[in-house]
């Protein structure tokens, strides 16, 4: 009997899978294509896979100069897919979060409505025009800082500053990073009506659907927020203070990066950095130049990422946090996690591990496949594996450098990152059942 497509796919995580993997090549073709670099010849399929690929995946690793290289349809096409990519990620996780919802058990739903309540999905429609709404909104009002600022600010023509400002306010949302500019967005370090507009529009971006909701209706009632969205603001808060003063501070005499800038210029780039590496991609300094002590910071924060059902990568935060509330639960021996007020179930805390460990694994064994094929320094190389599976899109410089292998290694990693921890949770959720029997309790030595 032939197969159906119902019967190959089982799980709704695996049609995502195949959506993106369809749009990935479709990218591919299209970047292949002669029109679509400034040459009028046909880019190599690897180039255009990894573009493809980073752009979809919204990730912002570049082989070649985006400016520079690609033509207008090329720069359209990238845009299309980091668009599609980030607004097709968000709708993805929300929807799969509504339909492990509707798998529950009456009480477990019951439990699940009160608490996230912020998502109030309602239906299919409704999630996908949300999404829509707040993406369309968010990207117009910076396009439109942005727009102004390129024509009155740079003297750009009219038609070339509105380009600019939508392509880069498209791909800030999207936490993509890529950019129309040689070097990203160094020539504007002391610009902040360049850099914040794009900082704002990442920090939005990585928030995630259901907190961007939520603080919709209830911005100025913190009593009604959520435990999933005091997590992921509580978390961005402290990720990004801490951050910036690390940044700034271990920075600051390094005449490569913030040290060459007059003290009063130093803290605005410092600030951009300590948002782009979660998730967002861009850089207004020498990322390559950076001291060691910086660059690892910024491989813990790109590892960690943003919110849940948002645009950017990572564990995400509220998966940080939580596993270390469970080791602070440990520490004090308390038997159950509390955070907010709230108990956490053992369900949600082996997911969060399952997660996190599953992760690791992956930038480990990337970074590990990566060294052996171009003897690169392996701290460049782990910087890049990370940036590359948390879909961040910061690189030290050596992107160009890993060869055809090397890039088929990060394509690997970026579509593993962007799809993998939403459809592993879901999948996990799905897949929850009973034992109808228990075996003998057994406790191995810790440490």
């Amino acid at each position: 009997m032939p197969s159906t497509p119902s019967r190959i796919i089982r799980h709704p995580a695996q049609l995502v899978v195949v959506a993106f993997a369809v749009a990935m090549m479709l990218g591919t073709f299209l970047l292949s294509l002669p029109v679509a670099t400034a040459s009028d010849t046909s880019a190599d399929w690897s180039t255009a896979l990894f573009t493809a690929t980073s752009a979809l995946c919204v990730t912002g690793l570049v082989v070649v100069d985006t400016g520079g290289y690609w033509s207008g349809f090329g720069h359209v096409v990238i845009m299309l897919l980091f668009q599609v990519g980030g607004f097709g990620i968000m709708t993805t996780a929300s929807l799969l979060g509504l339909l492990v919802s509707r798998r529950m058990g009456l009480r477990t739903r019951l439990t699940a409505a009160a608490e996230h309540r912020a998502v109030d999905l309602g239906d299919v429609r409704s999630v996908v025009f949300g999404v829509l709404r707040i993406s369309l909104l968010t990207e117009a009002l910076l396009a439109l800082v942005l727009t102004l600022r390129f024509w009155l600010g740079y003297e750009e023509p009219l038609l070339r500053a509105a380009w600019l400002g939508v392509f880069h306010a498209v791909s800030a949302f999207n936490n993509a990073g890529f950019v129309l500019f040689e070097n990203s967005v160094v020539g504007f370090a002391t610009d902040p009506w360049v850099l914040l507009p794009i900082a704002v529009g990442v920090l939005v971006g990585g928030l995630g659907f259901p907190v961007m909701l939520e603080l919709r209706r209830h911005l100025l009632r913190p009593r009604a927020w959520s435990l999933h969205t005091r997590l992921t603001l509580t978390g961005t808060a402290l990720l990004l203070v801490g951050a910036t003063v690390f940044l700034i501070a271990n920075e600051w005499r390094n005449d490569a990066t913030l040290g060459a800038l007059p003290v009063h210029d130093r803290f605005l780039p410092g600030f951009f950095h300590a948002v782009m590496p979660r998730s967002g991609g861009f850089n207004a300094l020498e990322t390559g130049e950076m001291h060691h002590g910086s660059l690892l910071v910024s491989t813990v924060l790109m590892f960690i990422g943003g919110g849940s059902a948002s645009t950017a990568g990572g564990i995400k935060v509220t998966t940080f946090l939580l596993l270390f509330f469970v080791i602070v639960a440990e520490v004090r021996g308390e038997r159950d996690v509390h955070v907010f007020g709230r108990r956490i179930g053992d369900r949600a805390t082996r997911q969060a591990l399952t997660v996190a460990l599953l992760s690791v694994a992956a930038a480990v064994t990337g970074t590990v496949v990566l060294v052996e094929l171009t003897n690169l320094p392996t701290y460049q190389v782990l910087f890049e594996a990370v940036s590359a599976f948390a879909t961040v899109g910061l690189s030290t410089g050596i992107t160009p450098l890993v060869g055809d292998p090397g890039e088929v290694v990060l394509v690997a990693l970026m579509f593993i990152g962007r799809l993998g921890p939403v459809t592993l949770v879901s999948a996990l959720a799905l897949r929850e059942r009973q034992r109808l029997y228990q075996h003998p309790e057994g406790r191995p030595l810790i440490g």
